[in-house]
C-alpha cells in the first residue's frame, strides 16, 4: 500500500469515527445532513462550520501538519455545529458556553477559539495614517476612509461625545 493511500485510509478513518462520535452526542438524521470538504482557497484559516447548512470545510494545510491537527480541527467545527443543533433557533455565542460542551462532548475538552498553526497569514500594507489634530493619536488604516471621522476620545472628552470637526482625522498617505 501506497504512502497516499495509507494517508487517504486514516484520513476516511478519522472522518468516520467522528461522525460516529458527533452521532452519538446528537442523533442520525442530523449527524448524516453533515458534510466534510477540503478548501483550497483556505490560507490562514484552519476550517470553518457553516450552519444551518450542516458544512464544515477544512484547510488541505492541515494534512501536512500532522492528523491530529485535522481530527482536532474537525471536531472543533463539529462542535459548532452541534452546538447550534442543539439549541435551535436560539442565538449563541460562537465559543460560548454551548459550543464548550458539545467540544467535551465530541472529546476534546479545554479547546481553545484559536490556533497557533503555522498557517501562512496574509499581511496587508497599511497605506494611509490617520491622526487627530487635538491629542495626536492614531490609526493606520490599508484603505482610505470614504467619510470624514473624528477622535472618539476627544469628542467624548470635549464635546459630550457628539461629533465636531475640530477633532476630524487629518489622513496622511505612507506608502
Amino acid at each position: 500500500m501506497s504512502d497516499e493511500e495509507q494517508l487517504r485510509q486514516a484520513l476516511h478513518s478519522m472522518l468516520e469515527q467522528s461522525m460516529q462520535r458527533l452521532e452519538e452526542c446528537s442523533d442520525a438524521v442530523f449527524a448524516g445532513k453533515v458534510s466534510v470538504v477540503w478548501n483550497a482557497r483556505m490560507r490562514s484559516t484552519a476550517g470553518r462550520a457553516f450552519w444551518p447548512e450542516a458544512k464544515v470545510e477544512l484547510n488541505p494545510k492541515l494534512i501536512a501538519i500532522s492528523l491530529e491537527e485535522v481530527r482536532r480541527t474537525l471536531l472543533h467545527e463539529l462542535a459548532h455545529l452541534l452546538a447550534y443543533h442543539r439549541c435551535g433557533l436560539r442565538k449563541i455565542a460562537p465559543h460560548g458556553v454551548e459550543w464548550q460542551l458539545a467540544c467535551a462532548d465530541l472529546g476534546i475538552p479545554g479547546e481553545r477559539a484559536t490556533h497557533s498553526l503555522p498557517l501562512p497569514r496574509r499581511q496587508q500594507v497599511k497605506r494611509w495614517r490617520y491622526s487627530c489634530p487635538s491629542c495626536g493619536e492614531g490609526a493606520e488604516r490599508v484603505r482610505k476612509m470614504k467619510r470624514y471621522v473624528a477622535c472618539y476620545p476627544c469628542c467624548q472628552k470635549f464635546n459630550g461625545g457628539r461629533y465636531n470637526k475640530k477633532y476630524q482625522l487629518v489622513s496622511e498617505r505612507i506608502a
